[in-house]
């Protein structure tokens, strides 16, 4: 899948800009037994349809991009650092690290979006903050990830315990497949607190979810001590860790994408975590799963006296 293959480059209305797409003809994932085969072209596509629900998601944000030149059956790189290459108007941010600084990309418009699509970033991963705030998150996740395929029903209940949950603490949140094996739980919050305390809240929320469950649920983060339980994963809630944005196109057979639901869909008997792939996840956009969500994210402060309350502490 590597070579001269690809056909001329053409460029492609994004906003005010126009970018130019390279090899637009190279397939990025090839035909299964029921998809058709995907190029750059259609990827790029599906990016600029999706990108007015796909950049509220994304804005302000510091990305880490998975990028796949040759298509899913060729290497893979992770990319943090923005390559000096990328246009002017590509927005950065340097943030700190133990060693230094690393100088994200920052996905503002649809040029940007087109710009990275072209660069083979099939999956986007966004920080938890802001680069204004790196260090104030205003998003908390739970990820609901499964061992192997073959348990989704587990992260279905599970996702339906902690929504309850969260209704109890009083704290709305949103419902994402992940276009791979599971679910994610979003709850977004207001940027009062650091991540120690942010990731405190969550660990305490899935040790009182498993304490009520313990024979489905485990918070233990060694696989030998889980057994056939599903693991309450809130490891994401950390200083530069990411997690997959919404509407993201996934690096996997069919190209699924992370798709936002409504609480309501989580009975559909056709729910899957890879239910929605580059050829309908634009449809699923528009019905905005996720309307209920605008504004403002809570306060951890009532949340966290609910949550000592009903723990007994």
């Amino acid at each position: 899948m590597s070579g001269g293959a690809g056909g001329a480059a053409r460029t492609v209305r994004a906003g005010r800009r126009t970018v130019e797409v390279h090899r637009p003809d190279k397939v990025l994932f090839p035909a299964g037994e029921a998809t058709k085969p995907y190029t750059k072209a259609d990827l790029v596509a599906y990016y600029r349809s999706v990108a007015a629900f796909m950049l509220p998601h994304l804005r302000g944000r510091p990305l880490m991009l998975e990028r796949h030149p040759d298509g899913v059956d060729g290497p893979r790189f992770m990319q943090k650092n923005t390559p000096e290459h990328y246009p002017e108007w590509i927005r950065r941010v340097e943030v700190a690290k133990e060693d230094g600084t690393v100088c994200h990309t920052v996905c503002d418009d649809t040029a940007t979006l087109v710009y990275l699509a072209d660069q083979a970033g099939l999956t986007l991963h966004r920080w938890l903050s802001r680069a204004d705030r790196v260090d104030r998150p205003d998003l908390l996740v739970f990820d609901l990830d499964p061992a192997d395929d073959a348990h989704f029903a587990a992260v279905r209940e599970a996702a339906r315990w902690l929504g309850e949950l969260l209704d109890e603490l009083r704290l709305p949140s949103g419902l994402m497949t992940t276009g791979s094996r599971g679910l994610h739980v979003v709850v977004p919050i207001d940027g009062g607190h650091g991540f120690d305390e942010v990731r405190g809240f969550a660990r305490d929320v899935a040790e009182v979810l498993a304490a009520e469950h313990p024979d489905r649920l485990t918070t233990a983060a060694r696989k030998k001590d889980r057994g056939d339980r599903l693991y309450l994963d809130v490891q994401r809630n950390a200083y530069a860790q990411t997690a997959v944005a919404p509407y993201s196109v996934r690096a996997l057979p069919g190209a699924p994408v992370a798709t936002p639901i409504s609480w309501e869909q989580l009975d559909d008997p056709e729910l899957g975590p890879r239910r929605w792939t580059m050829a309908d996840a634009v449809e699923q956009a528009r019905a905005r799963p996720w309307s209920s969500l605008t504004g403002r994210g809570r306060s951890l402060g009532p949340a966290r006296r609910r949550l000592d309350a009903l723990n007994g502490s």
